[in-house]
């Protein structure tokens, strides 16, 4: 099966390129096959869906988890099954649109060897969904017909004060409470002497399937990650005019909720780590800003 370009994708990042090829296999590893969907499978909702697979080194009364993937976004958890190698009767969210760049990923729960775990993607598949794409057409439509004319409004003339003195209070910087209906909670405030900060984010304590989200001022800087003992590194840049509120979103729950992570936040000279708790209702956040 020729290799995937999803490799970038964060829930691959732990392997390396022996282990994702069929050679040169070391014979401790774990490994999974995932045999359907493939290259040719065209998946249409509302039909429910099988999946295939077999494995090496993972004995049966384990269990995979698998997520659908469309341009390295998880688009919806599968499941979690026994490592029989088939599953059938899965059903697909109907608000899934139409397209054929969908992928099935694969992870090993609860690996004997948490450095080693086992995790297959497919290649490219289709996904048909005809009442997704006529709702998707009629709201177009109707955004279209919505879309009012814009009438041109005189300008207002100033109305000017003689001997008025205007005294400007320094407002105090409004915090983010709410995130698509969520409580936001501040734990921590933190200073750095650089605006260029790099962030380390990892599952704390037992990985158990935690999908989040990183959101500073309110701008996502970290999709739908699942998190691994790995400790993913990315670089953002804050507001040195204001404080950055920087706040997890979790997208489920995993075996043990809430969903917590590991964060650790440098500018180079100074390191800080913290942690962070989010379910479905709250976000836990941390205010961040410059020297």
């Amino acid at each position: 099966m020729r290799q995937s370009p999803f490799l970038i994708l964060c829930l691959l990042s732990l392997f390396t390129a022996t282990s994702f090829g069929q050679g040169n296999l070391d014979s401790e590893n774990s490994v999974i096959n995932l045999t359907k969907p493939d290259t040719g499978t065209n998946w249409n909702i509302p039909d429910k869906i099988t999946l295939e697979w077999n494995t090496i080194n993972i004995d049966t009364s384990k269990t995979i988890r698998f997520f659908l993937v469309r341009n390295e976004m998880v688009v919806q958890e599968l499941g979690t099954f026994k490592n029989d190698g088939f599953e059938e009767g899965i059903e697909l969210a109907k608000n899934i649109g139409s397209g054929s760049r969908y992928q099935v990923v694969a992870i090993e729960l609860f690996p004997d060897n948490k450095f080693k775990i086992a995790k297959r993607v497919t290649p490219f598949f289709t996904i048909t969904n005809a009442a997704s794409d006529e709702r998707k057409k009629k709201q177009q439509l109707a955004n279209i017909s919505s879309v009012p004319s814009q009438k041109k409004s005189k300008p207002k003339k100033a109305i000017a004060t003689k001997n008025t003195e205007v005294t400007q209070t320094e407002k105090k910087p409004v915090l983010r409470e709410i995130f698509e209906g969520r409580k936001i909670s501040y734990t921590k405030e933190l200073q750095f002497d650089s605006e260029n900060i790099t962030i380390k984010i990892w599952d704390h304590g037992r990985q158990d399937g935690d999908i989040v989200s990183i959101y500073l001022n309110g701008v996502s800087v970290v999709s739908k990650y699942y998190l691994t003992y790995w400790k993913k590194e990315f670089n953002v840049k804050l507001d040195p005019k204001k404080s950055n509120d920087l706040f997890l979103y979790a997208h489920n729950l995993g075996d043990s909720p809430p969903n917590t992570v590991s964060i650790e936040i440098s500018d180079g000279k100074k390191s800080e780590n913290i942690v962070l708790n989010s379910d479905l209702q709250s976000c836990e956040a941390v205010l961040i800003s410059v020297k």
